[in-house]
């Protein structure tokens, strides 16, 4: 072999693996002053983001806030009314839904009922002409990886809700999208079979390694389950971040209400319970409540007494409603048995931590 060769080839594999690596440390999808008009009415309005590659992205938030607008636009159902889209920094803004890669699970999962699982999930790749043992081996390992190689020869109906979800799942998979777009895909289930899938699905984009984009009003699945979580209200992200910041530390008295049950302490019932004037945020779980009105607070503790408005017993937690003294209401949040039963009238002193007590910036 020639010297110059030999010295040519870690050059050439290096700068393969640099390119590779530039690729791969760019974001999967970019949206940048992306809105969409129906008509007069504004339902998303100059949405900034960017997911990275193998991500579980969470867009949280109430009905009509735009977070299914901007899912549906990333796949292409809708057609933006200003700003652009980008997956792995080609803008696909104009281009119609099968010619972006990316995949789509709904809510209703959308089988066909005269098909069998396998032929559902092979669907597919028959629409894009993919020989049929290809098509074949391919749909068996996406069965295999959502556990469900056994039913292959079943029909949709002989199916529980959640076995026709991972068949829906695996149908998006077959195709191998670089990013898999879920548009509440859990909500037709029960609670409890609900948060089975919760878990099976973070193990399985755990698995598969790749983007993950969720739609749900559910605060609790989207913490559970997410890396990062955009909080859309009015057509806007109020709040970008992870789990722990969104919970921790909302920037916004929205996001504070919506995710968690929190309280806001403002005006002068701030002032006469912490001091300060401005917008505070206390989680109803991080407060004390004592039916003992001597209880001392202790040092770097917030106290307030008030009275129990209304009781709320939800087996593992309970929940009490309190009117302060210094006026407005705090909600807490409390395990079953880990206080002394306060009922409805009843005189109470509340206590946190300082550090509990959250700041909301002004918007």
């Amino acid at each position: 072999m020639s010297p110059n060769l030999a010295e040519e080839r870690p050059t050439r594999e290096s700068a393969r693996t640099e390119s590779s690596a530039d690729v791969e440390s760019g974001p999967a999808i970019r949206l940048h002053g992306l809105g969409k008009s129906f008509g007069s009415v504004n339902a998303v309005n100059g949405i900034d983001l960017e997911i990275a590659p193998g991500e579980f992205f969470s867009m949280l938030g109430p009905s009509g806030s735009g977070k299914t607008t901007v899912l549906r636009m990333i796949a292409g159902f809708e057609l933006p009314s200003r700003g652009s889209i980008e997956l792995d920094g080609i803008d696909v803004s104009r281009r119609a839904p099968f010619e972006r890669d990316v995949n789509t699970v709904f809510q209703d999962y959308a089988l066909f009922p005269h098909m069998t699982v396998l032929r559902n999930v092979e669907y597919g790749l028959r629409v894009k002409r993919v020989p049929r043992q290809e098509r074949r081996t391919r749909a068996l390992e996406a069965l295999d990886t959502v556990r469900l190689l056994e039913f292959a020869e079943r029909n949709p109906d002989q199916l529980s809700g959640g076995q026709r979800q991972r068949v829906a799942l695996a149908r998006a998979l077959v195709n191998r999208p670089k990013v898999l777009l879920l548009d509440e895909p859990l909500a037709a289930l029960d609670l409890k079979l609900r948060r089975e899938m919760q878990i099976e699905l973070k193990a399985l984009q755990r698995l598969v390694g790749i983007t993950f984009i969720l739609v749900t009003h559910d605060q609790e699945e989207a913490l559970t389950m997410s890396d990062r979580i955009a909080v859309f209200h009015a057509g806007r992200i109020e709040q970008c971040g992870t789990p722990v910041e969104i919970y921790e530390h909302p920037r916004t008295a929205f996001v504070a209400g919506f995710v968690g049950t929190a309280n806001l302490l403002s005006g002068t019932a701030a002032e006469a319970v912490l001091g300060t004037a401005g917008v505070y945020s206390v989680r109803a779980e991080r407060i004390r409540l004592d039916t003992d009105l001597g209880t001392a607070a202790s040092v770097g503790t917030i106290s307030a007494t008030g009275a129990v408005t209304d009781v709320q017993y939800g087996g593992a937690s309970t929940s009490y409603r309190v009117c302060l003294d210094a006026g407005g209401q705090l909600t807490v949040v409390r395990p079953s048995g880990d206080t002394a039963p306060a009922a409805v009238g009843s005189r109470v002193r509340l206590s946190w931590r300082a550090e509990d007590s959250v700041c909301i910036p002004d918007n």
